[in-house]
């Protein structure tokens, strides 16, 4: 006897999937004594929800690794069974290692890391390899002792050229890779071709082999589970915006705890979102590199401002910088004894710019505009009211009491330098708003 089919919600991460099951029932489970088994049916359709399988049984960061691992593996797979083709491999022969070594060397994480990578290595390949031939050419054409002359001339020239221009901060920040593979083919190229007879068909076969590796390390990387460089920038950004609010809330409240608190109670480290997000300078920048090679997708554009991505993220760095700074404000001993008018207004004012870091990331993460003119109101009333709390401390007659005096009047310095850069930072998330056509 079946019972009628039951509809159960299969969720994941980010997916939430239906799925029926059809459900068989015997004389026991119709009699309630025996827990009815699920059977759920298998079809392809649902390995599209491997990497959030994969994120809830091994961390984010593990089950992208493993999914990267398993991308290049395919690839190349892929380029081993061209290889085993009898039409290619006796059109191509051993060149067409050549494209495994085109796999393993430009597969990146990323989709436009890897089709940054492609592009030079194509232009690199090309432009080399047609130079590189050129002066094979003409060595076979001279003959004698000046064919090694001329080959070692040019090799001289051109290298040295290629090498200084590779050091141009530019160049290489865009194009170092381009102009490393161009140099490595130039020369492999020209030296081989030098007892070589067949000079155009040896580097039309690898030119023909390395973009045959150049099209399935792209086509593999953003089919197969793509990571796109630009989502993983604006999950960076949203992310550093959060550790700014929690740690900014955590320091000024500890500042305020009394002394035999601190004590006694575990220490409480409110530096690590922020060095998290001083570190992540290189990895920033480096997506938004990417992001600019990759195609249009679902979210962003050719001629999106990445730019100004990496404005904000310099903005938060700073923030961040300022932040740790409170820290030495900490270390003195006779903070317990604060007036609870300077308690609160600091309090207030950290929780103010903890709900507005925490609101810019929502905006980040939802894509939508940003309005500064409330928050800036906002800061300027605090940043106002910090300055009336300084001039009311007496710091000038250098007993004890002035020197603690002294020393909440450094950390509500601080306060106002960290409203200054915020203001900046609202403005600027504002700018980004309409500039990227946030909704």
């Amino acid at each position: 006897m079946t019972t009628p089919a039951t509809r159960h919600q299969l969720t994941t991460n980010d997916h939430s999937v239906a799925v029926t099951i059809q459900q068989h029932a015997t004389p026991e489970t119709e009699a309630g004594n025996v827990p009815m088994k699920i059977r759920e049916p298998w079809s392809g359709w649902r390995l599209l929800y491997l990497p959030s399988l994969l994120d809830h049984l091994l961390g984010h960061d593990q089950a992208r690794r493993l999914i990267h691992g398993i991308k290049v593996a395919i690839a190349i797979v892929l380029v081993s069974l061209l290889y085993m083709v009898d039409v290619i491999h006796d059109r191509l022969g051993d060149n067409l290692m050549w494209a495994i070594m085109t796999v393993v060397v430009m597969f990146e994480l990323t989709s436009g890391g890897t089709l940054r990578k492609g592009v030079n290595r194509g232009f690199g390949t090309l432009c080399g390899g047609l130079l590189g031939m050129l002066v094979a050419l003409w060595a076979h054409d001279i003959g004698g002792w000046g064919r090694t002359v001329l080959v070692s001339f040019l090799l001289f020239i051109i290298c040295t050229a290629a090498s200084y221009f590779r050091m141009i901060p530019n160049i290489k920040k865009g194009y170092d890779y381009g102009v490393m593979i161009f140099i490595l083919t130039f020369s492999l190229v020209a030296v081989s071709g030098v007892r070589g007879d067949q000079i155009i068909k040896q580097a039309n076969d690898r030119l023909s082999a390395i973009l045959i590796g150049m099209a399935i390390s792209v086509t593999t990387n953003m089919l197969i589970f793509p990571v796109w460089a630009g989502d993983e920038l604006q999950a960076s950004l949203e992310s550093n915006f959060k550790s700014l609010a929690s740690s900014i809330q955590g320091t000024v409240d500890d500042y305020f705890k009394p002394v035999d608190e601190k004590l006694e109670g575990q220490p409480l480290d409110t530096s690590k979102g922020c060095k998290s997000v001083i570190h992540s300078k290189a990895s920033n920048e480096s997506m938004a590199l990417f992001a600019k090679w990759e195609p249009m997708n679902r979210r962003f554009g050719h001629c999106y401002p990445w730019d100004d991505y990496l404005v904000i993220a310099n903005l938060l760095r700073n923030l961040a910088i300022s932040i740790l700074s409170l820290r030495d404000c900490r270390r003195y001993k006779n903070q317990g004894d604060s007036t609870d008018e300077i308690k609160k207004q600091c309090e207030s004012m950290s929780d103010s710019i903890g709900s507005m870091l925490t609101k810019l990331g929502a905006h980040f993460h939802n894509r939508t505009k940003s309005v500064a003119a409330d928050d800036v109101d906002n800061l300027e009333s605090h940043k106002q009211k910090l300055f009336k709390l300084i001039c009311h401390l007496d710091i000038d007659s250098g007993n004890e009491d002035d020197i603690e005096g002294a020393q909440i009047a450094q950390f509500l310095l601080v306060l106002i330098n960290i409203i200054d850069r915020m203001e900046e930072l609202v403005i600027k998330v504002e700018e980004l708003g309409k500039a990227a056509a946030f909704s």
